[in-house]
């Protein structure tokens, strides 16, 4: 299993990426275990609050570039997405090490993240010849603000947790390891609270659910055509060719 499942308490249900060999990156195994996760702790009662992190001190860093160059096109990224969207039970991310890609991107989905201090993150679809995804394109500029969020988006450069906090992709920077005891605690609280208040307010809250949507399924048009652009596949041979 990619996905470690984990009922930490009544009510919490953790999710956490467990690919240690290649720093919790996602193939497209991982991908479907966590969307067909986290779509059965939504559905589940007995379930108030789910925490995705990564074992080993990393959240993840990224797609699995082996895995991606063999599969591009695929639809399991985009069941994730739709499942992080769709979600009515809150949802927690604990960051640790590196949260590259998918693993920044998906944080817009979340409603609360909590992040180590030393963690890097970076959008780097620009620099590999794709393009931005999960949408992104619309969500980045909304809580960065467009300036911000283009630096971001165009140039793809690693970026700290203050600037990631600034950004409003995490709620708090915490002490190296100690994100998923600010996950646990603010699930806790969640927890605590009124269960349908909490549902009906998370729902007002993303009340742009379809615009959203429509934004990822836009984007996922443009990124498959540039999977398959002369761009990235010179990018994707510079990546796996070793350096003299």
């Amino acid at each position: 299993m990619t996905i470690d499942i984990i009922d930490a308490e009544p009510g919490i249900r953790v999710l956490s990426i467990n690919r240690p060999a290649t720093r919790n990156a996602f193939d497209l195994t991982t991908y479907s275990a966590l969307a067909d996760n986290l779509v059965c702790a939504d559905s589940d009662p007995d379930v108030n609050v789910v925490i995705i992190t990564g074992t080993g001190g990393v959240f993840t860093s990224g797609n699995d570039m082996a895995d991606f160059r063999d599969q591009k096109g695929s639809d399991e990224a985009l069941a994730l997405l739709h499942a992080l969207v769709t979600a009515d039970t809150p949802v927690i991310a604990a960051v640790e090490g590196f949260a590259i890609g998918i693993g920044t991107t998906l944080l817009l989905h979340c409603d609360l993240a909590f992040a180590g201090r030393s963690t890097v993150f970076a959008v780097p679809f620009v620099q590999l010849g794709l393009s931005a995804e999960g949408g992104s394109t619309l969500l980045l500029p909304r809580t960065a603000g467009p300036k911000h969020a283009a630096e971001m988006l165009l140039l793809g450069e690693k970026f700290d947790v203050h600037r990631a906090e600034a950004a409003g992709l995490i709620n708090r920077v915490v002490d190296d390891g100690a994100a998923y005891s600010a996950a646990l605690e603010a699930a806790r609280s969640l927890r605590k609270l009124p269960t349908q208040a909490v549902l009906d307010t998370k729902r007002l809250l993303r009340r742009d659910r379809a615009e959203i949507l429509r934004v990822i399924e836009e984007e996922a048009v443009v990124f498959r055509r540039r999977a398959e652009s002369p761009e990235a596949l010179a990018a994707f041979q510079r990546f796996f060719t070793p350096a003299p």
